[in-house]
């Protein structure tokens, strides 16, 4: 029987020693190289041109289908010559062949938000056939519900649709903004927006959003719009789940993108930054009691009257 598993080397690093592994690594012969982080550490927000390591690293360098083992020892003893190092110490082992474009359905399964929202992969039927399901395959844009920031904006709106006789979304404009997969604004539409304005500074994110609109028959609702746009416009309901830096510099293009009455809601943001932000906003919004989940907080709150 033919080998069909894909050669991995995997060799521990610091940022100190991480280029020169992996110009090792490439220098045997690796397909592609992987960075992981050996310790869960946290890297936000970097600086504009930065782009920070973790402390402790494993670089995983992938071989071609069926290499030899002992080429591949042969291979990382010459580049280790060929790039004046001494032998890194390193591990062999193997990833078995199978087929990677399905093996995520073996995790991904239908979730709940709130009392009458869920996000359900295509391979799935809805679980409740009368709830509000947004149908979501995980792709290149981020938003699947699965990280805390997502998680809590779907459970919000989920929490929206309790309200069967006064929806506050029916007939309403939204602008989800850092749209990512779009999962935010179709929700959105699913329950009742009228208009969703989708808006991302990826180019990749807004393709996935068109696709995943027409997939979930919300096309002609959404449109596809670039920031400087919005600040035309005044919507009833603005969704911002990116990150604090850039939250704090749109206080107040928001303030002005946000009717009075009007809601905001804003993710991405630790627990530790909930203060300051308020502060930027506080003179155009009142806010409601923060929501936390796993250090990541949730911001709601109502455009002032004044």
């Amino acid at each position: 029987m033919a080998n069909t598993s894909w050669p991995e080397v995997v060799v521990q690093a610091s940022p100190a020693t991480a280029e020169a592994l992996e110009n090792w690594l490439f220098a045997a012969g690796a397909l592609s190289i992987t960075y992981r982080d050996q310790q869960d550490q946290p890297i936000l927000e970097p600086a504009p041109g930065e782009v920070p390591l973790w402390d402790e690293i494993s670089l995983i360098g992938l071989f071609a289908q069926g290499s030899n083992e002992a080429t591949i020892q042969d291979a990382l003893q010459l580049a280790a010559v060929s790039e004046q190092l001494p032998l890194p110490a390193y591990q062999i082992q193997a990833l078995q062949d199978k087929p990677w474009e399905r093996s995520w359905m073996d995790d991904f399964k239908p979730m709940q938000f709130g009392a009458n929202l869920w996000v359900c992969p295509s391979h799935h039927s809805p679980p409740e056939p009368d709830a509000i399901t947004v149908m979501l395959d995980p792709g290149l844009a981020f938003g699947t519900g699965t990280h805390a920031t997502t998680s809590q904006c779907l459970a919000w709106l989920g929490n929206l649709s309790q309200n069967t006789d006064n929806n506050p979304l029916k007939g309403k404009s939204v602008v989800d903004f850092g749209c990512g997969s779009g999962v935010l604004g179709i929700a959105a539409a699913l329950l009742g927006a009228q208009t969703v304005y989708a808006v991302d500074i990826d180019e990749q994110a807004l393709i996935a959003t068109r696709q995943n609109a027409d997939a979930n028959g919300v096309g002609e609702q959404l449109q596809i719009s670039e920031a400087e746009q919005l600040k035309q416009l005044q919507v009833d309901v603005l969704l911002a789940n990116i990150l604090f830096e850039p939250l704090t510099q749109l206080a107040d293009d928001f303030a002005k993108m946000v009717r009075p009455g009007g809601l905001l809601v804003m993710s991405g943001i630790l627990l530790e930054q909930v203060e300051p932000l308020c502060m930027r906003y506080n003179n155009a919004f009142d806010f409601e009691p923060v929501c936390e989940q796993n250090g990541w907080a949730l911001l709601a709150a109502t455009r002032q009257l004044g």
